[in-house]
C-alpha cells in the first residue's frame, strides 16, 4: 500500500488544469454579437428601415417639387435628403427605442443580464449595434434622397461629389448618434411610451416651441437642441451661427449626457 507521502507527491494530469477549463466569455465582442443577432430575429427593424425609406421617397420628391414650383435658387441636391431627416429620425428612433424597451417589457432584459453581468456593456453592445445600424441606413437613405429628388429639381438643385460625401456622411453620424440618444433614454425611462415621449419632445416639439414663441432667448436656446445644432451639421457651412463642427460637439453633448443617464439607472436599479 502506498504511503500517504507518496500519492502527495504524485503530479496532476495535464488535463487537469482548471485554469486550462474555464472558459473565457465573449466579452464586449460577444455582447454585441448577442444584440446583432437579437436585432434581425425580430420584424420590427425591417418593418421601421421599410418605413424610412418610403418616407426618404416620398418627402425628397415634394422637396425637389416645391423647389422647382416656388423657384427656389440653386441648392446643394443634399438639402432634399437632410430635410427628410427631420422625419426620419423618429424610425431610428422606434428601432433603437425597441431594442431597450421590448426586453423591458417581456422581461427578457433578466435573461440578458445574466448573460452579461457587466450592466454596462449590455447598454454600450446595444448603443454600438443600434448606432451601426442607424449609421448605415443614414448613409443609403441620403443617396435614395439625392436620386429622387435629382428629377423634380430639374435645374434648382447642385450637385458637388466632396458636397455630398460630406453631407451622406453627416447624416450617418447623426442618425447613429441619435439612436445612442435613444437608447440611452429608454434605459433611463424603461418603457416604450416614456421614451418615445421624451425623445419626441428633446428632438421635435422643443424647437418647434422655441422657433414659433420666438424671442432672442429661445431663439438661442433653440441653436443648442440637438435636431437644430444636428441640421446645421448636416446642411454644412453657413447654415447656422455656429460651424458644423460645434453642431457636431452639441449633438454629441446631448447623447453622452443620455447615456450616462441611461447608465445610472441601469446601475442603481434592479431590472
Amino acid at each position: 500500500m502506498p504511503s500517504v507521502r507518496n500519492i502527495q507527491n504524485v503530479p496532476p494530469a495535464r488535463n487537469a488544469s482548471p485554469a486550462r477549463n474555464v472558459p473565457a466569455g465573449g466579452g464586449l465582442a460577444g455582447a454585441v454579437a448577442a444584440e446583432w443577432a437579437k436585432l434581425w430575429s425580430l420584424r420590427t427593424p425591417y418593418v421601421c428601415l421599410l418605413a424610412g425609406t418610403l418616407l426618404t421617397v416620398v418627402f425628397t420628391f415634394y422637396y425637389g417639387s416645391i423647389a422647382r414650383i416656388n423657384d427656389k435658387p440653386v441648392q446643394p441636391l443634399g438639402n432634399a435628403p437632410v430635410s427628410s431627416v427631420m422625419l426620419v429620425q423618429f424610425v431610428i428612433v422606434v428601432l433603437a427605442m425597441l431594442m431597450v424597451t421590448s426586453e423591458y417589457g417581456t422581461g427578457s432584459i433578466r435573461t440578458s443580464l445574466l448573460w452579461v453581468p457587466v450592466r454596462h456593456r449590455v447598454q454600450l453592445a446595444k448603443s454600438l449595434v443600434a448606432a451601426g445600424v442607424s449609421f448605415a441606413a443614414g448613409v443609403l437613405y441620403t443617396v435614395l434622397g439625392m436620386a429622387v429628388a435629382w428629377i423634380p429639381f430639374r435645374g434648382h438643385a447642385s450637385f458637388d461629389a466632396s458636397e455630398a460625401a460630406a453631407q451622406t456622411l453627416a447624416v450617418g453620424v447623426y442618425c447613429a448618434l441619435t439612436a445612442v440618444l435613444t437608447v440611452g433614454a429608454a434605459f433611463a425611462l424603461r418603457t416604450a411610451a416614456g421614451t418615445l415621449s421624451a425623445v419626441f419632445v428633446v428632438l421635435s416639439v422643443l424647437p418647434s416651441m422655441c422657433t414659433a414663441l420666438g424671442g432672442p432667448f429661445l431663439l438661442a436656446v433653440n441653436e443648442y437642441l440637438p435636431q437644430t445644432s444636428g441640421g446645421h451639421f448636416m446642411l454644412g457651412s453657413g447654415s447656422g451661427p455656429h460651424p458644423p463642427s460645434v453642431g457636431l460637439l452639441i449633438v454629441v453633448a446631448w447623447t453622452a449626457a443620455t447615456h450616462l443617464a441611461g447608465r445610472f439607472v441601469l446601475r442603481r436599479r434592479d431590472a
